[in-house]
């Protein structure tokens, strides 16, 4: 089977080729990879369109407006994914003892898959697509450069997860957040702390301004101190030449020495004792989340006041976080939700599936013929598994060449 562009040829056959899209099975994601727009500029590329019944309901798209766009509907799975050229998920395909299906098992060999794959959280998985000849490429691992800017999952969601994460506090906090100044007397403002300021860190620190806080901000990287002061936020940092190197070339933080951990958390610490609300989104890409608020931080704090914790799947931040819960811990609500991009599905689904269409889109030629330059860096970074062999470098087994 030669593939020519968006069309297969067979013999002298030729055949569209198919996108999927799936409902998503895992739990806590209401997600959706596509929307009716993309469906459109996929058909405008020259694919053909299936989404399964119900998939955009938990984003608010109903099948009828996938089949106004040119999808066909279908509620028949294995039939879908037999049939898929490219499969388009938001989170990993179900695998045998995962839930009501085995959807890698219904997948034919040979199809592409493109999803948010959690390599680092699930290797064992990688081996599982080779096994299945699928072509398995992860969007979490698109390169930080200008070109893939507008197919950067990751800056795409956690922008929503900083802005949801203030939310979130407020709807526990029992204070205002502005200072309102009344005829009974003066509310203070809510003081905001937010640890870790990259693009999640950001964002919550412009939603809590925005909603009138004192907002401070710490973060291992030396140039995040002007992106913080230009929101209006206070920086808080242990200076040290450490932090010239404390960023990675993805633009990620790396993980700082002990000593300089230490100093860090004195600082955070004493800063704390002072805040209503903190909201933690330091994350290093295959690592457990490194530990930014411990139990006697927790217990400095103010009863009333309130931890949100973006790290939670990954461990969390805060040493007292149950993941995927809200627990009380000494008066301070600790919130560890699962899954934060999924409580606006609406609006993250819709910046997924412009993500997922820009990064499918350039695979596309002149002529459109579907030609994979697999020598291009935003690819090959991406590509888990190809030939029915694992091909990341990161995940390549032992001996492997």
């Amino acid at each position: 089977m030669d593939c020519v562009g968006p069309k297969f040829v067979i013999s002298n056959e030729t055949t569209t080729m198919k996108i999927v899209i799936t409902k998503e099975r895992r739990a806590h994601e209401r997600r959706v990879a596509a929307t009716p727009d993309t469906v459109k500029k996929f058909i405008s590329l020259g694919f053909e369109v299936s989404v399964e019944q119900d998939a955009g309901l938990n984003s608010r798209i109903s099948n009828e407006a996938y089949e106004s766009a040119g999808a066909s509907v279908s509620a028949d799975i294995a039939s879908l994914l037999g049939s898929a050229d490219i499969v388009l998920k938001v989170q990993r395909p179900l695998l045998a003892g995962e839930g009501e299906i085995n959807e890698l098992a219904l997948m034919k060999r040979g199809a592409m898959l493109i999803a948010m794959l959690s390599p680092y959280s699930e290797p064992a998985a990688i081996q599982q697509y080779a096994n299945a000849g699928i072509t398995a490429l992860t969007l979490e691992f698109v390169p930080r450069i200008t070109r893939a800017q507008s197919m950067d999952v990751l800056s795409s969601q956690s922008n929503l997860a900083g802005y949801r994460a203030v939310l979130e506090a407020i709807n526990v906090y029992d204070r205002a957040m502005p200072m309102m100044m009344t005829a009974a007397g003066t509310i203070a403002p809510a003081r905001v702390m937010v640890l870790g300021a990259g693009v999640a860190g950001l964002q919550a620190i412009a939603t809590a301004k925005r909603l009138g806080a004192i907002v401070s901000a710490t973060d291992v990287r030396a140039a995040s101190k002007e992106q913080v002061e230009s929101l209006g936020g206070k920086f808080v940092m242990v200076e040290s030449d450490e932090v010239k190197n404390a960023e990675t070339a993805g633009g990620y933080a790396k993980e700082m020495s002990d000593d300089y951990k230490r100093r860090q958390a004195e600082l955070v610490a004493e800063t704390l004792k002072k805040q209503d609300i903190a909201i933690c989104t330091a994350l290093i890409p295959g690592r457990k989340a490194p530990i930014l608020i411990n139990d006697e931080m927790v217990h400095s704090m103010r009863p009333g006041s309130v931890i949100v914790d973006l790290a939670a799947e990954q461990g969390g931040n805060c040493t007292l976080t149950k993941p995927g819960e809200v627990v009380e811990v000494n008066g301070v609500t600790i919130i560890g939700l699962f899954n934060i991009p999924s409580r606006l599905s609406a609006d993250a689904s819709a910046l997924y599936a412009k993500n997922i269409l820009n990064f499918v889109s350039p695979m596309i030629d002149a002529d459109k013929r579907f030609a994979v330059n697999w020598q291009d860096e935003i690819i090959a970074a991406t590509v888990l598994t190809r030939d029915n062999e694992i091909v990341h470098p990161n995940f390549k087994p032992a001996g492997a060449a």
